[in-house]
């Protein structure tokens, strides 16, 4: 087994990766389209994906569950990506990165369905650090004025943490592999947008060398690699540690922002930066403490049923 350092690294260059992703999008979207960018990161991904099961020898090895999962999950995953563009594309990198990271105290908000039930107090406090940090984020004296892109963001928050929600209720129990999941949504997307990104096509094929680098950064990094390096390593470690680790995605962004696209912070953004990264783990914490009460009640009772008395 990998030792626990190597798999760290893993999860945090899939943070990393993932972090990065918003100011690489923001730079893409400002060469080409937005629908371009996203036919153009879908379709690599898909011909990388189907590459994968065609070199492992599982090109006719589909079941039913992947097909079904997939083809939904596909759409809901474009839905994200389309607004999650969008957005990126009218605001600064730094504040998308953080924004999106809502989605972390949202998903448990929208499977209690799922048989989660109710989370704590704490958890809806943690909830509202992170609204406070957002407004912070989205005023006029924070890393900009009032966006567009900031209310795109959220939006796109509340859509992923439906479509996290979606995946966990689709694929619980079902013969699901991640691979051919990733490539089902990845065939979907390309599909989907197709047609409404074909006006652009020409300016793609105008498109120089550092545009079509970020494509396929985003593409084989923050699509193929990182999913399947995520996989890889949350089978190897612990829940709670992977979560730890993936978390410090919305860091990475600021970082990005920041470092590498000269975007610069105020004192209160700083602080709705430092409040959402708090509010995000406190969250975390608290719905998986409240996650694991949950399992371990529900062993007890499978190991010591109720019986019910009986009269001679």
């Amino acid at each position: 087994m990998p030792d626990t350092r190597r798999i760290d690294a893993v999860l945090l260059l899939v943070a990393l990766v993932w972090g990065s992703s918003y100011l690489v999008a923001k730079t893409a979207t400002l060469a080409l389209p937005v629908l371009v960018v996203l036919l153009a990161r879908y379709a690599i991904s898909a011909l990388a994906c189907g590459a994968l099961v065609v070199a492992r020898g599982q090109a006719r090895r589909w079941t039913r569950d992947e097909i079904r999962a997939g083809t939904l999950l596909g759409v809901t995953q474009a839905a994200v990506l389309v607004v999650e563009t969008y957005g990126v594309a009218h605001t600064s990198a730094a504040n998308a990165g953080l924004i999106i990271s809502l989605t972390i105290v949202l998903t448990p908000l929208l499977d209690r369905a799922g048989g989660r039930g109710r989370p704590p107090a704490a958890f809806f406090a943690a909830a509202g650090v992170c609204v406070l940090a957002v407004a912070l984020l989205m005023s006029g004296s924070g890393l900009h004025a009032l966006r567009a892109g900031d209310l795109m963001m959220l939006a796109a928050a509340v859509v992923r943490a439906g479509h996290v929600a979606l995946v966990g209720r689709l694929t619980e129990g079902r013969a699901v592999r991640p691979l051919q999941l990733t490539t089902v949504q990845t065939i979907v997307g390309t599909a989907l947008l197709a047609a409404p990104a074909s006006a652009g096509l020409p300016a793609l094929a105008r498109a120089g060398a550092a545009t079509w680098g970020q494509l396929v950064y985003l593409a084989l990094f923050c699509s193929v690699f990182a999913f399947l390096a995520q996989t890889w390593a949350v089978q190897r470690t612990s829940a709670s540690r992977a979560g730890l680790l993936l978390g410090t995605e919305p860091i990475w962004a600021v970082a990005a922002g920041i470092g590498l696209g000269g975007e610069r912070p105020t004192v209160l953004a700083a602080l709705g930066a430092a409040l959402m990264v708090a509010g995000t783990y406190w969250g975390q914490a608290v719905e998986r403490a409240h996650r694991a009460t949950r399992q371990s009640a529900r062993q007890g009772e499978t190991a010591c049923p109720a019986t019910t008395p009986t009269t001679a």
